[in-house]
């Protein structure tokens, strides 16, 4: 059984609207010395990935505050929001900026797209007082087995005219281009057999060539819980740190967690290629909360809070002993009550944070302080919920918890999720809720011909939280809006350099 190396079912996130998934990065800051392929590492810290996929926005200054206050001084964007850039000029919070999948065919074939984004999204921020950039990730997972090689085909033109623009931008020396890859692009029955699939061969091989060449670190995605969630027959206990029943023995090593197996595939495949001591950095790691079986706030504090000691205890794994890695960025920050939830309605519950950043349990980051600092000075809409009516008759509402749930996020009511045994009117209730938050309390947002009505006691129920939004004053275009005018903007000036 291939414990150890088992995938996600399917697409965790898309840049398309409302199917974004961006995420929460734990980096493990290390001194690095990258020739021929060496790295050394030094010492271990914390850092987090910001996904921005939400109907309830907080203000970008509250996050950078955020992770200020709980001390993070990493974090990975999906995408280059010029809201989140600004804010985070002058913290002193190292950045890796993010560009959608959908963007690479347009930066693959010309130089001058490239230049543009790089002028638009890079140079315009960085500079003394400016945003600390220091890699661009090129694509998100654009090798994965569902995109039957979309994008394959863009990625290293892309890179190649990125890697150009920012020589001319004089950034090169600074800043380092990585593909974030899904866990999928390798394989093998036992992590020492690891290899990469047979059609990503050739472009792998460019691909690590082109890291080493400018000394950048592989980036991975590994999610245990997915392994957990997409097979009945995974060993629970092999998804997390505490030791397990079912270890996986693999010659005269033994594997007692997935992500050390996992992390050895990559290593082991790397190898073949000549590249085992490539720096390795995880992209996005981390366990959802609510939605799944399985998916609770008991599980996701054990599991990173084990996954944060395993890596800065520095012990690294069999095929890379005292050597973790470069950088691990736990997924995710805070709560994206937008994304899609084709993979699993866990999807938008993977946050250590709340949408409203405040935390879900107690977490060491190791990084000074022993738990998790809530965001100061949220802007919340009144203490008040829309909840069903008691004195209505109930019988015809199904459409409208239809309407209510197409709009807003009632995943929290589906099997495993916290508001999963509230009761028939408590689904109404929340549902009804989720909608009325989400039209910024709109008194009309609560009538439902008559079926719902406002109410000033909260009727969340233990863990089943009825929300209150937050008051978004930011005016930041959708993910799906930037990119797609970003493009437009590249292309046009591409059409108006050749005329």
């Amino acid at each position: 059984m291939k414990y150890h190396c088992r995938r996600r079912p399917q697409e965790r996130k898309m840049s398309v609207p409302t199917s974004v998934s961006p995420p929460l990065l734990v980096s493990v800051a290390v001194m690095t010395v990258m020739f021929s392929g060496l790295v050394s590492v030094a010492e271990s810290a914390i850092g987090v990935n910001w996904g921005t996929i939400s109907f309830h926005k907080l203000k970008p200054s509250t996050v950078v505050d955020l992770l200020k206050d709980n001390k993070i001084q990493k974090v990975k964007l999906f995408e280059a929001d010029p809201l989140v850039l600004r804010a985070l000029m002058g913290s002193g919070i190292q950045v890796m900026v993010g560009i959608p999948n959908e963007m690479l065919a347009a930066l693959s074939s010309s130089p001058a797209a490239a230049d543009l984004w790089v002028r638009q999204n890079v140079s315009a921020y960085v500079g003394k007082g400016g945003a600390d950039i220091r890699f661009i990730a090129v694509g998100n997972e654009p090798f994965l087995t569902s995109y039957n090689g979309q994008f394959q085909s863009y990625v290293i033109p892309a890179m190649a005219n990125l890697q150009q623009s920012l020589v001319r931008a004089n950034l090169a020396g600074y800043i380092k281009l990585v593909v974030p890859c899904n866990a999928d692009a390798y394989e093998g029955n036992v992590p020492s057999q690891g290899a990469f699939r047979s059609e990503l061969t050739q472009i792998m091989t460019q691909l690590v060539s082109f890291l080493n060449s400018n000394g950048s670190p592989f980036v991975v995605n590994i999610y245990p819980f997915l392994s957990l969630y997409g097979n009945s027959e995974f060993p629970q206990d092999y998804a997390f740190f505490e030791g397990t029943t079912h270890p996986v023995i693999d010659g005269a090593n033994t594997y007692t967690n997935a992500f050390d197996g996992n992390y050895d595939t990559l290593i082991a495949a790397l190898s073949k290629m000549g590249y085992g001591q490539m720096p390795i950095v995880i992209g996005e790691v981390g366990w959802p909360t609510d939605g799944a079986v399985g998916a609770n706030l008991t599980a996701a504090e054990v599991f990173n809070q084990g996954l944060i000691k395993h890596v800065l205890s520095n012990k690294g794994t069999p095929l890379r002993p005292a050597v973790p890695p470069m950088y691990v960025y736990l997924f995710s920050l805070l709560d994206e009550g937008a994304k899609s939830t084709l993979p699993g309605n866990f999807e938008r519950h993977w946050g250590i944070f709340s949408f409203d950043g405040q935390a879900k349990y107690a977490l060491d980051l190791g990084l000074g302080n022993k738990k998790l600092k809530n965001a100061k000075n949220v802007q919340y809409l009144p203490a008040r919920w829309c909840i069903a009516n008691p004195n209505r008759d109930l019988s015809e509402v199904a459409n409208h918890m239809k309407l209510a749930c197409n709009v807003a996020d009632c995943t929290t009511l589906n099997y495993g999720g916290s508001c999963n045994a509230i009761g028939a009117k408590g689904n109404v209730s929340y549902a009804f809720n989720s909608y009325y938050q989400l039209q910024m309390q709109n008194e009309k947002s609560c009538n439902f011909d008559g079926l719902g009505m406002v109410t000033f006691l909260d009727p969340s129920v233990g863990d089943c939280r009825f929300l209150v939004g937050v008051t978004d004053t930011s005016a930041s275009f959708r993910p799906y809006q930037r990119w797609v005018v970003g493009c437009i903007l590249m292309l046009w000036q591409v059409w108006a350099f050749r005329v």
